[in-house]
This record gives C-alpha cells, sequence and structure tokens, in this order.
C-alpha cells in the first residue's frame, strides 16, 4: 500500500491570517508562506507526529465549537514557557509527566488552543 510521507501543510481559516502567522513566526518560530517558489517555507525537524482523531463532543480542545488543535514539539518546555510568558503570553503547564513526555497549553492570537509536548528521549 502506498502511504503519504508526512503532513505537507496545515491549513486553516483566520480572521487576520497576516497578524496570525506573524504572530507564529515571533513566538513560536513557525515562518510564514514565502513569498516566492525560490525561498523554502518553514523546515521542521524530523520527529514523532500523532494524528488522532477525537470523538466529536471532546472537551480536550477547550471550545465546543474548535474543530482542531495544533500540537509543536519542543526541546526544552521550561524554556519555551519561559519565552512565551516574557512576551506576555498565558501558558499552562501540566503539572503531571507522561510516559511520553510533558505538555503545556497556551492560545494564539485568535483563541486557538496550541499544545506543546517536549518528548521523551526515544526508547533504544
Amino acid at each position: 500500500m502506498e502511504k503519504v510521507l508526512g503532513i505537507g501543510g496545515f491549513f486553516w481559516r483566520a480572521r487576520d491570517p497576516e497578524a496570525l502567522a506573524l504572530w507564529y513566526q515571533q513566538h513560536l518560530g513557525v515562518d510564514g508562506v514565502p513569498s516566492d517558489y525560490d525561498t523554502l517555507p518553514w523546515q521542521q525537524e524530523a520527529g514523532t507526529t500523532v494524528f488522532a482523531p477525537f470523538k466529536h463532543d471532546t472537551t480536550y480542545f477547550d471550545r465546543p465549537e474548535q474543530q482542531f488543535m495544533v500540537n509543536f514539539r519542543v526541546r526544552d518546555l521550561d524554556a519555551m514557557i519561559a519565552q512565551l510568558e516574557a512576551a506576555g503570553i498565558t501558558v499552562t503547564l501540566d503539572p503531571e509527566s507522561y510516559p511520553n513526555g510533558r505538555f503545556a497549553r497556551l492560545h494564539d492570537l485568535e483563541g486557538n488552543p496550541i499544545e506543546l509536548w517536549q518528548e521523551l528521549a526515544a526508547k533504544g
């Protein structure tokens, strides 16, 4: 069976796409779409990607009308939280450490939930 190689993009509606793209660039380091085809878009590091549909009535995404949530892998969750809080962004750290890592939650400029995940070192 032929399989996809990975996620090639993430697209969603925004009230102010330019401001939201700038917010992601400034606070999370995710570059926006280049203005030409010669410039490479944001390049992520290879790693785990969880692809998981949730039940329609889940409360995990905060708001009932929220249809998705982005989870970003981070190298140092504590450093990322400190950086975001220094920029005035509220971040909630999950106090529990899970077998697959540590998590924190924040919201972007338009109120979309974002989860940060510091994955545990791969078992070898």
